[in-house]
């Protein structure tokens, strides 16, 4: 509540009133409300007609100030006359009552009841709440003109004038408080302007008024949203106000004056529109609207058409653009002080239309202006680097079209002449870096001399290096080394992806939420397939070692930067206890402020958060360091080398299919040794985006289809993944690793692999004796898949504690309107799954009204086995927001990932799309699935794509007999979560029969298993 030495102000709605007698029987012309706050404030509703059963109906609204009274009084009236009144109307009700008493209801409606007339109280619907606070020094004149727009309520011919009134009166107390002050001031001047329409007198002066308000506001807080607003009434005010008006020459001029001076030069549709007016209404030679003069206008309107020109490639934009410095240019003759600046614009847009449409001359003409640039600007002035490196990208440019030596020469020489006049650390080196490889690349292009290469590549080396930078720009300096790199077949290629995946790391880590860090991520689309290409480049290079590492640490970036926060630090509490407590208490501040800031939506609230979560990483990242100087934690966080990683295949191999545009191959990371490569070279990134399209239809097709029909096309397509993917993949493990059957494999596809079924691979053909099938991949091995090899370490590490299980079936059939259709065997399936667990478990069924988003997470930590039954949907273009659909909220990634379930064990989802990946980001598997594992379970059954509730159930029994099967009668085996896998597998075998092919194989696990070799069960 506000404090005593503030005044409220009150929006009273009057709604409705019922049990409305008149005391002296008479018939009334109709019913109003008075409310009176003293002698001078009197506020009156509508007078409404009486209804047959005695109510009357209003929606009356009224603005009060508490402060003048402590009190205030309402009274229910009866006129007898429609028109004019003889007095005030007999009295029905009355009532005193004190502003807290009003304010006692919220935000909700309330009734009111008075004293009784013939034993009936009358009553009155109220709703009332405070609008805002000020301070009693500045309100005295605000007060007044609400006052005054108390007696001009809606309707009222002066409404207008008495909003704008206050309206004035509010902007000038208020210009030293806070946004809110601001934003309530705005909106009386809009509703006063939606009042005066255009042909209304007074139209241009509540444009006038609005702006002033939008640019106090924008003065509070720099967002653009305001200062665009106020350009496009700019734009509606200008013509109403010809020169010689009252309003022009004293008012508008300077308003205006200040938008155009905020207004960025970003290309946006109402900047160019109030520019272009400006330029309309602007005398040729003469200056206006302040500070800006015709040929400065003219400049800028041509800037802000280049800008919207790189946007959107409008030819119309750049030849406007060209014509508008042409004439700025005729205004600034020879030995004009700003000829230089108009020179440089007209010569860059120029350069723009020449590098689009490849008209030759325009590239001359604008090397013309560039050199009489240069001779304008002498040599200790501050933008001279800049007029040498414009000269030197015109002659790159020009290189390109005439192939002459001499072109690209003196490019690198004014470039090297830039560098030589910058210091160090200079912000504008990078620019100068940059125009070097422009230089050297076209050269080493034509003349094919390595030594251009080379100094092409050392620059891009020092501009992605150079600090002054922000990430952005610097990886995408780094991310065209990778190309040149890549397209000229360097060796610093491997070192260009390296650098790339380290900014990337770094530019993820300043971004105070999971959401933004993904944002930031896919922010760079030629980036998506940055870590395949990297283990591309490195397989081609013949280190497999480094393929393996660079691919974990690409791949798995938003996992890890999350589970940052999460490492367990038990060996380093052994170590060094005050070190590794206040890198937990970090790491807690640090995560909850990410948290906190992916909730915040006001712009200056998100900035502080933002600011406070940069504090406390660098904060984070001093303990890291202090952590990394001990001997034994000197890789602490850091991304893991290949003997790190490789304890990922400590219970059989790990197989990484790299699904890149310059080569398509396995590596096989065995239990010891070294990794080896399988090359697919059948295989092409454009064949598995084909197959992953044939097999969306084919799934699709399928469902449609009777049971007992033959999936041919499935079939085929999973020959073709036998043949042309895992049979060289298969020869290795048998044959080299001489791997025995049925020992246990793991799957960790990337980009166009994750699509596909790896593990149904299947040759689908009699053996050549005929005495049967030939073994399909799952006859052979056990196989999981696992998001990343880190995700498999991290799930090992945390099985070292186990607790007494606990299992909870969630269920949710029937979700609600618009959340998808009823699933009819949810609570069969919970009722089965019921029967299955060893009553040995602590056993709870949450379904119905009881399976909310809230009951589901609080279900997730406190059990170790959790069977989720119900619709799951896989968002794919932001997978933080895929979900389980729960009874009220839907059940997010996001929410799950925030949590820290070290208990739990395992999770079977029975629901459709949990294990399917990210369209932005397809080298980063973000899945449901995978968000599980993440938050501490580490076994996990999903789905690739939409589940049958019909059928599925015939897995889940299958599924749960065979893990199960050793706790018959009590035993005193303990229920061991690495088991799913076997389990899976026997269940699939078991339900051939019953379910039809696609699903079966729509079921995958992931996570870890037991290190055994299990017999097949039929």
């Amino acid at each position: 509540m506000p404090s005593s030495s503030q005044s409220r102000y009150i929006r009273l709605e009057v709604i409705s009133g019922k049990n409305l007698q008149v005391p002296s029987w008479r018939f009334p012309a109709g019913i109003y409300v008075s409310i009176n706050v003293d002698s001078r404030r009197c506020w009156k509703s509508a007078t409404s007609v009486l209804s047959s059963d005695e109510s009357v109906a209003w929606g009356n609204t009224v603005t009060l100030s508490s402060e003048a009274s402590t009190t205030l009084s309402v009274e229910i009236r009866a006129p007898y006359e429609l028109g004019r009144m003889l007095g005030r109307g007999e009295v029905i009700g009355e009532l005193q009552m004190s502003w807290d008493e009003l304010l006692n209801h919220g935000d909700e409606p309330f009734d009111l009841s008075f004293p009784p007339i013939r034993d009936v109280c009358p009553s009155l619907t109220l709703r009332a709440a405070i609008l805002y606070a000020c301070d009693d020094q500045d309100s005295a004149l605000s007060d007044h003109f609400q006052l005054v727009l108390d007696q001009c309520p809606v309707g009222h011919p002066d409404h207008a004038a008495a909003l704008t009134n206050l309206a004035y009166a509010r902007l000038a107390g208020y210009i030293q408080n806070h946004l809110q002050d601001v934003d309530i001031t705005a909106s009386l001047f809009h509703e006063a302007l939606a009042l005066r329409p255009q042909d209304h007198p007074d139209h241009a002066s509540s444009l006038y008024n609005l702006i002033r308000a939008l640019i106090w506001r924008y003065n509070k807080e720099s967002t653009a949203v305001y200062i665009h607003e106020s350009a496009q009434l700019c734009c509606k005010l200008l013509p109403l106000c010809p020169e010689g008006t009252y309003l022009r020459d004293i008012r508008v001029d300077s308003v205006v004056d200040y938008v155009i001076t905020n207004l960025p030069v970003d290309g946006s549709d109402a900047g160019i529109h109030l520019r272009r007016i400006l330029l309309e209404i602007c005398p040729v030679g003469q200056q206006h609207l302040g500070k800006e003069s015709r040929d400065v206008s003219l400049d800028n309107l041509g800037g802000a058409l280049v800008t919207r020109f790189k946007k959107y490639g409008d030819i119309d934009d750049i030849t406007g653009a060209i014509s508008l410095h042409r004439e700025a240019l005729k205004l600034h003759p020879p030995g004009y002080p700003r000829r230089d600046a108009t020179l440089n614009k007209l010569a860059l847009a120029l350069k723009n239309r020449c590098d689009l449409l490849h008209v030759s001359k325009d590239i001359y003409e604008a090397i013309d202006h560039y050199r009489e640039c240069l001779r304008l600007v002498r040599h200790d002035h501050p933008g001279h680097h800049v007029a040498l490196f414009s000269l030197s990208s015109a002659l790159c440019s020009r290189f390109t079209h005439t192939l002459k030596n001499e072109d690209v020469e003196e490019a690198i020489d004014l470039c090297q002449k830039s560098l030589a006049i910058l210091l160090s650390l200079h912000p504008e080196r990078y620019y100068s870096y940059l125009w070097l490889t422009n230089a050297y690349l076209p050269h080493y292009q034509i003349q094919h001399n390595p030594a251009d290469l080379s100094l092409a590549v050392e620059n891009f080396r020092l501009a992605s290096g150079h600090p002054t930078q922000g990430f952005p720009h610097r990886i995408q300096t780094a991310l065209h080394w990778v190309t040149a790199a890549e397209s000229h077949q360097h060796d610093s290629a491997l070192e260009a992806y390296q650098v790339c995946l380290e900014l990337f790391d770094s530019h993820a880590m300043t971004r105070s939420s999971i959401t933004s860090r993904r944002e930031a991520a896919t922010a760079f689309h030629s980036a998506h397939s940055l870590p395949v290409d990297a283990a591309s480049c490195a397989i081609r290079r013949g280190s497999l070692r480094r393929a393996v590492e660079l691919m974990e640490q690409g791949r798995g970036q938003q996992w890890s930067l999350a589970s940052r926060l999460k490492t367990p630090v038990e060996d380093l509490e052994s170590t060094n206890s005050k070190l590794a407590h206040n890198y937990l208490e970090l790491s807690k501040r640090v995560s909850n402020a990410a948290q906190s800031s992916a909730t915040v939506t006001d712009r200056a609230a998100a900035d502080r958060a933002a600011t406070e979560y940069r504090r406390l990483t660098r904060q984070w990242e001093a303990v890291v360091a202090e952590i990394r100087d001990i001997r034994a934690f000197s890789r602490f966080l850091l991304p893991p080398l290949y003997e790190d990683l490789q304890t990922a295949a400590r219970q059989g191999p790990v197989i990484i299919l790299i699904a890149s545009q310059y080569s398509c191959s396995a590596i096989i990371i065995p239990t010891s040794g070294e990794p080896h490569h399988v090359p697919l070279s059948s295989v092409t990134l454009a064949d598995l985006k084909t197959l992953k399209n044939r097999f969306t239809r084919a799934i699709r097709h399928a469902s449609r289809m009777n049971p007992r029909e033959s999936r041919t096309d499935l079939i085929v397509l999973l020959r073709t993944i036998w043949d042309e993917i895992m049979l060289p993949i298969v020869k290795v493990l048998e044959y080299v690793l001489e791997l025995k059957h049925r020992s246990r494999i793991w799957l960790c596809p990337t980009a166009a692999f994750t699509s596909i079924p790896l593990h149904a691979a299947n040759p689908c053909q009699t053996k050549a004796d005929r005495s049967g099938k030939e073994p399909c991949l799952e006859d052979l091995y056990i196989c999981s898949y696992t998001p990343t090899l880190s995700a498999l370490v991290r799930s090992r590490r945390m099985m070292k504690k186990r607790v007494p299980p606990s299992f909870v079936a969630i269920g949710q059939g029937q979700p609600g309107a618009g959340k998808g259709k009823t699933l009819l065997t949810v609570d069969s399936e919970l009722e089965l799954v019921h029967k299955l667990v060893p009553a040995t478990a602590k056993r709870t069924t949450i379904s119905g009204d009881a399976a909310t988003r809230t009951g589901a997470l609080e279900a997730l930590e406190r059990n170790t086995w959790v069977h989720l039954a119900c619709h799951g949907k896989q968002d794919p273009t932001q997978p933080y927001n895929s979900h389980f659909v729960m009874r009220d909220e839907h059940l997010t990634l996001l929410d799950i990932m925030e949590k820290d379930i070290p208990r739990a064990e395992f999770a079977f989802l029975s629901a459709c799309h949990t294990a399917v990946g990210d369209e932005k980001t397809p080298d980063e598997v973000i899945h449901l699935a995978a968000g599980l594992q993440f938050s501490g379970f580490k076994s996990v059954i999903g789905t690739l794509w939409e589940v049958d509730d019909g059928v599925a159930k015939h897995i889940v029994e299958a599924f749960y007999k065979y893990m199960f099967m050793d706790l018959k009668d009590g035993a005193g085996v303990v229920m061991d979560c690495s088991k799913a896998a076997w389990a899976l597998n026997c269940a699939t075998h078991a339900v051939k029969t019953k379910v039809p092919l696609e699903q079966r194989i729509v079921f995958i696990h992931i996570g870890i298993t037991e290190l055994t070799c299990y017999a097949s069960v039929t």
